[in-house]
């Protein structure tokens, strides 16, 4: 299998993988919002009994916005904070509800707040006033806001997309970058470039052929130096001459080609690198 079917099939797989994610998350919300209204309902019905009320109906819980429901009553009733708090908890408890939520209790002809608390699953951050103060007969509604739920979703979430992006990088990386990364360690180890059978070592001034060191001076460490980084180009003599003999003292006429000479009797047990005269214009590095 080629890197490009690879790539694509890694690809493919995680696009699969975040519809199912999300696909997955659509359907627990709609359960999550059913066990709710279950839930909420049941409050209802426990307030009712505590009213001695057993034949008025709890009205259809609706949700007012995301995680935020209400329970209506068919006729009033009186409310006592400690059976509402302790009723609430026991049932969203029972249905395995989220913990963290705060209730209002609202009045139905001017849509006051006549009573409200918020449990922040810690007794020392959970905030219940009024405590044994009753609640006159009255029309009231009861809305319960889940403040740790879009928290929740978010962090399961963003712990699976930073997954999912965490594993497309590997992919690319091993696909991609693995491939490069051992190109350039075989060019090169230990700062070393290879050139046929040898390895050109230009910080220390020597070509190694096997266990062999074979030692280079400046002038041919430098020389050497440009062929390999220009292989199979022509490279002028001018060009040659300035860029070692520029800016190191006086050049002899034949000094560029002296040490051409050295350079080609030290890589001459490999006749697959020559390095060639090109007339009148300079030398090449031929390698095949």
């Amino acid at each position: 299998m080629n890197k490009k079917k690879v790539y694509i099939y890694i690809s493919l797989g995680i696009v699969l993988f975040l519809g199912w994610i999300f696909s997955s998350a659509n359907k627990i919300d709609e359960d999550f919002s059913e066990r709710v209204k279950v839930s909420l309902r049941n409050v209802g019905h426990q307030l009712l009994l505590s009213n001695q009320d057993s034949t008025s109906l709890v009205l259809p819980i609706t949700e007012l916005e995301d995680s935020k429901y209400k329970i209506s009553f068919q006729n009033n009733l009186s409310i006592n904070p400690d059976s509402l708090t302790s009723i609430i908890k026991q049932s969203l408890k029972k249905s395995k509800l989220p913990k963290y939520y705060r209730t209002e209790v609202v009045q139905c002809d001017d849509n006051e707040v006549a009573y409200s608390y918020e449990i922040k699953n810690k007794k020392e951050s959970d905030i219940i006033p009024c405590k044994g103060r009753l609640l006159p007969n009255n029309c009231y509604v009861i809305e319960v806001k889940f403040t740790a739920l879009n928290t929740t979703f978010f962090n399961r979430h963003f712990f699976l997309l930073g997954l999912i992006v965490l594993l497309l990088l590997f992919g690319v990386d091993y696909v991609f970058l693995k491939p490069k990364i051992e190109e350039r360690l075989e060019e090169k180890i230990d700062n070393a470039t290879f050139i046929g059978i040898f390895q050109f070592y230009p910080e220390q001034n020597k070509l190694v052929k096997q266990a062999t060191e074979i030692s280079l001076s400046k002038k041919e460490c430098e020389l050497l130096a440009i062929f390999v980084e220009n292989p199979n180009q022509i490279i002028k003599r001018d060009e040659l001459m300035k860029k070692v003999w520029e800016d190191n003292g006086v050049f002899v006429g034949r000094s560029l080609d002296t040490y051409i000479s050295k350079l080609r009797k030290k890589l001459k047990e490999d006749s697959s690198i020559k390095i060639t005269n090109i007339h009148g214009v300079g030398y090449k590095l031929e390698v095949n």
